[in-house]
């Protein structure tokens, strides 16, 4: 290399016996280099200068000395960090800022572990469990009350009623005839098995009875006519 192919690419400035840079494999000097490449620290808002590190997170720049916490202001170089509102956060301040409470023990839900959601709250894996068997529910159908959630077997053993028809667990609605539980669907009449649970409805010997068949079977008889009397009689 000549003497003269041995300046600097911007000023022209002779680098014999002097530090220089290469970009591009151009040669320049050091002053040149770093006003007219490097980048500006998004902290302290000064040029990165080519003897100093180059800290870089998806696009923007930081001093070595510069790249710390937002909150707590520990350095995050070779650490864990996380961006909220393009903030860095350490792991720890990012956990207590932005990550979700444990509706059951209070304490953090930490980033990457597996949390469940339940109408608008949060819980550990570990901590959402049934309130009678304290087994984890996990994705596994529950049902809620006052007093917890509850597994379905749980919930069935502690509050379920069973149809007095069918004998099988109400989860749900259902009516209640003669102080017995009874499913909407299993609610019909004793004589021509329609619904009642929206319908007037008799009973005779703890028999339900639409009014239809309560009248045809058990209403006395016009003497004249020989239909049933269904409404009151004045003499």
């Amino acid at each position: 290399m000549t003497t003269a192919q041995f300046d600097c690419q911007y000023c022209t400035a002779s680098l014999l016996g002097k530090k220089y840079v290469l970009k591009n494999d151009n040669p320049y000097c050091v002053s040149c280099y770093d006003r007219i490449f490097s980048n500006y620290c998004e902290e302290c808002k000064e040029p990165i200068e080519s003897d100093s590190k180059d800290l870089c997170y998806k696009g923007r720049h930081w001093h070595e000395g510069c790249f710390n916490c937002a909150k707590c202001n520990h350095s995050l170089v070779e650490k864990p960090f996380a961006a909220k509102d393009e903030r860095l956060l350490c792991s720890e301040c990012y956990s207590n800022e932005c990550s979700s409470k444990c509706f059951h023990c209070k304490k953090t839900v930490m980033p990457g572990s597996r949390k469940m959601e339940f109408k608008g709250n949060y819980w550990h894996e570990t901590c959402f469990v049934c309130e009678h068997c304290r087994q984890p529910i996990g994705t596994k159908p529950l049902i809620s009350k006052e007093s917890g959630n509850y597994c379905v077997p749980c919930f069935e053993k502690e509050f379920a009623h069973y149809c007095s028809f069918c004998k099988k667990v109400i989860t749900s609605g259902g009516i209640t005839f003669r102080d017995q539980p009874w499913h909407k669907e299993c609610f019909l009449c004793s004589g021509c098995r329609k619904e009642l649970c929206e319908e007037e409805f008799m009973s005779r010997d703890d028999y339900p009875f639409c009014l239809d068949c309560y009248n045809h079977l058990y209403a006395k008889k016009c003497a004249a006519c020989t239909k049933p009397i269904t409404g009151e009689f004045f003499s």
